[in-house]
């Protein structure tokens, strides 16, 4: 390791630190534009220039491009190194706008500080500035060209980190102009990343814009509860309100960025513009009452229930984008009080799915989000990354760009920002090929138990079997996995099999057999499906089963905590007609949900901005969210009154886990204000692996609860190939925008979210007689579905695709596991007015 002196202080670094890095590590700041750790070195600015008084460099040099070396002498402070810099600042001013009091960069400004550190205060150049004419970039971001400085972190992020290239550099010298070829949206789902990478205001958060500057923000550390990879992120709150969402570095899972829906689907929190898309106030029946009338009322009734039917006829239901303290309440009430539940997952399949590969997960297998981008090899079974889990996505990138081999087997027609090699899969073919590929790649002179291992999951180490097509991209993949040091595999949960995700975990535990540092990356539904499977436990009470409950009057009472069965749950009618027998409905959500509509009783509970959150992610990782601000009904746009209250419009809400622990215990506490016990207290009680965990200890990438290193491989036989479905194979999916369920009801996505359409492969619609573009009908068991059809080549045959969209009723489909006959699936002709 290098041993160098930065303004006279020692430090040793590994090989291959930069010097800038180095300073930054002693506490030194060296001045930059361009230089970003997660996008490298360019010198493309000038400005971190120091001097170097010993060693293979002398003199005035660039510290970012630089390596650290023994013996190096670098003085930062040094008059001709001061000079420099403060050149380099009168350079890039010559053609900027003196317009920070207008800049939403203001506040937070890189250049703005360098400007005042550099000492540059009176502009000494007379002649005309240079200008632009400023592209519209679609709803999420406002563009200001005049304040650009050339550093190029906007198109090394843009093109070669994010992999998408509608924007960049165009024009030359100093007419260069980062932009589109045209005004349009852009095209990448991380755009938003733009705000955070460029070092002025010529990108900026339209969302925000002209709203707030950065020194009246409340802000905080936070956690994305939008899918299940746990980004990190900073909630910025003003006036009641959450004004914007950034970027929290986070070294093992998102790094420095996070995706456009993290970013800016937060707005549900503030019920939308006018703010009547949030239900502020509790309630019983229809009218509006105080907090301890609806806690008092709550408890009283669910009391009188357990006395005249039993602790039984009272259940709950849980969700998977509720806090851990809440799962943990709610498994606590339940259990201490025999009340039947939770239940937090509506799928059974999916809920075993889950529980498998979470019981899979331990210390040796399982990969981080980071961890993936240092792979040499990536195979991606069943998950579509940039629609279920994006940040995934752009960790793939990375490995890819590190010219990983990267294998997609999925039924869906997959996108994603990297050359890949992909493979349409119906979900019965994803095990088998999956286990052709890893069988095929073990040597011949393998060891004789590692080859019987293989053969009792694989079958016999062959391709040959396989479509020629096919056949023709598995067997170069598979020659590249004998070679490769790092595989990753990533598994998602959502349409694979019941056994696909426990015989991921053979696979990679297989390779890590036969040598190879192999992990395991699983993509979960829900911000916290990991510790809801943890809480249900191996025969966790299903959804069903409280249906059943229900619909035969064993239950009478139900509890629904932050979810909304008539959203989630795909027969309605059936629904409707258990919900109507029940004699309590208690809904505690922030959102303005079917189920809240209906409830007899309703609480408003708290978002992740407003209550200090924990939350696990799928890989194990418990992070902690803080509060940000403590909420209420915003003052800007349609607030009530101005007038002198002794407390805060639509401050009615609290957390989830408070309401529940009030609700479900002696009537008389709610009288007696009683103050719930800590979270640490029943978290730990609820599981082994919460039992060292809570917010004072987290370190600062969060802490695993995976269980220790030792598992082996499995070895239950090669996966068969199912017969073909009877009809069309139906698979509900996630999409980008519009499926999620907290971001679905943002408004700052209104505009981005697609028509949704049915996905169908070429051949199965050239069967029904149906050609893309059609507006067909698909008879559901639960109704006629109206919707337009998209033909892909990238389909699997046999499959049809529906997204689980905020537009549709999807719900019609009647069940889990449903196929479609191609007869009904008809085109729908509309006749001329």
């Amino acid at each position: 390791m290098p041993r160098l002196i930065i303004d006279d202080l020692e430090i040793e670094v590994p090989s291959g630190t930069k010097v800038i890095d180095a300073a930054e590590r002693l506490g030194i700041m060296i001045p930059r534009f361009c230089y970003h750790e997660a996008l490298g070195s360019v010198g493309a600015c000038r400005m971190c220039a120091v001097k170097f008084l010993q060693g293979p460099f002398k003199g005035i040099q660039m510290s970012c491009m630089i390596d650290a070396q023994d013996g190096m002498v670098v003085c930062t402070t040094d008059e001709e190194a001061v000079a420099f810099r403060k050149q380099v600042i009168e350079w890039l001013m010559i053609n900027h706008p003196h317009d920070c009091p207008v800049c939403d960069e203001g506040g937070q400004c890189l250049l703005q500080d360098e400007t005042v550190s550099g000492g540059h205060g009176r502009r000494r150049y007379l002649g005309k500035k240079r200008t632009y004419r400023d592209q519209y970039l679609g709803p999420f971001i406002a563009h200001e060209m005049n304040r650009c400085i050339h550093c190029y972190r906007c198109s090394r992020f843009y093109q070669e980190f994010a992999g998408y290239h509608d924007l960049g550099p165009l024009q030359l010298a100093n007419k260069l102009y980062f932009g589109r070829f045209a005004d349009g949206s852009l095209e990448s789902p991380f755009s938003g990343n733009l705000v955070d990478v460029c070092p002025t205001g010529v990108y900026t958060d339209k969302t925000a814009r002209f709203k707030v500057r950065r020194w009246d923000l409340q802000r905080a550390p936070s956690v994305c509860n939008q899918c299940s990879l746990g980004c990190n992120t900073v909630g910025n709150a003003h006036y009641r309100a959450v004004m914007r969402v950034e970027a929290r570095l986070n070294k093992a899972v998102n790094g420095y960025f996070i995706c456009d829906r993290g970013r800016f689907g937060f707005s549900y929190t503030n019920g939308g513009a006018d703010h009547s898309h949030r239900p502020w106030q509790p309630r019983i029946g229809t009218e509006t009452v105080s907090v301890e009338d609806a806690l008092r009322e709550s408890a009283q009734r669910l009391a009188g229930i357990v006395r005249t039917a039993g602790a039984g006829a009272v259940a709950a239901l849980g969700s998977c984008r509720s806090s851990l303290e809440t799962q943990c309440m709610l498994n606590r009430v339940c259990r201490t009080n025999n009340w039947t539940g939770p239940s937090y997952f509506y799928d059974p399949v999916l809920q075993r799915k889950i529980g498998a590969a979470v019981g899979r997960l331990d210390e040796a297998i399982g990969v981080s989000l980071r961890e993936i981008e240092t792979a040499d090899l990536v195979i991606v079974a069943g998950a579509d990354l940039l629609n279920e889990a994006p940040m995934a996505a752009l960790a793939v990138r990375q490995a890819a760009r590190k010219k990983a081999a990267v294998l997609v087997l999925d039924p869906r027609p997959v996108s994603l920002p990297l050359d890949f090699e992909y493979v349409a899969a119906a979900p019965r073919q994803i095990e088998p090929l999956l286990g052709a590929v890893i069988g095929a790649s073990f040597a011949e002179d393998a060891p004789e138990d590692l080859r019987k291992k293989s053969e009792g999951l694989f079958g016999k180490p062959s391709l040959e079997s396989e479509d020629p097509a096919v056949r023709l991209k598995l067997g170069p993949f598979a020659e590249k996995l004998k070679e490769s040091k790092k595989p990753v595999i990533v598994c998602g949960t959502d349409v694979v099999r019941e056994s696909t995700p426990a015989f991921a975990a053979d696979c990679a535990g297989l390779l890590r057999e036969s040598g190879k540092d192999a992990g395991l990356f699983y993509i979960f539904p829900g911000a916290s499906s990991f510790s809801a499977a943890l809480l249900s436990g191996p025969e966790g009470m299903t959804f069903s089963g409280i249906l059943e409950g229900i619909e035969s009057g064993a239950i009478k009472a139900l509890v629904v905590a932050e979810t909304d069965p008539f959203r989630d749950f795909p027969d309605r009618e059936r629904l409707d007609k258990a919900f109507s027998g029940l004699e309590l409905l208690i809904a505690l959500d922030c959102l303005p949900t079917e189920t809240v509509q209906r409830a007899h009783i309703f609480h408003p509970a708290s978002t992740v901005f407003e209550a200090g959150s924990t939350f696990v992610n799928q890989e194990g990782r418990v992070q902690f969210a803080e509060q940000v601000h403590r909420g209420g009904m915003p003052i800007w746009g349609a607030h009530p009154p101005r007038v002198y209250r002794d407390y805060v419009p639509g401050g009615d809400h609290r957390p989830a886990w408070e309401i529940l622990w009030k609700i479900s215990g002696d009537p008389a506490a709610v009288e007696t204000g009683a103050v719930p016990p800590s979270p640490g207290e029943w978290i730990a009680a609820e599981h082994p692996a919460f039992e060292r965990i809570g917010p004072s200890d987290y370190p600062v990438d969060g802490q695993r609860v995976l269980h220790p290193a030792g598992g082996t491989a499995g070895t239950g036989g090669p996966p068969a190939r199912p017969d073909e479905p009877k009809g069309l194979e139906l698979l509900l999916v996630d999409w980008m925008y519009g499926t999620e369920e907290l971001s679905s009801h943002a408004d700052t996505l209104k505009s981005v979210i697609l028509e949704p359409k049915l996905l169908m492969h070429p051949a199965d619609a050239a069967s029904a007689g149906l050609v893309h573009g059609d507006t067909v009908v698909v008879e559901l068991d639960r109704g006629n579905l109206e919707i337009k059809l998209s033909v892909s080549e990238g389909m699997a045959r046999g499959v049809l695709v529906l997204p689980r969209h905020r537009d549709i009723e999807w719900q019609k489909v009647g069940g889990f596991g449903v196929t479609v006959p191609p007869e009904r699936i008809r085109k729908v002709f509309r006749g001329r007015k």
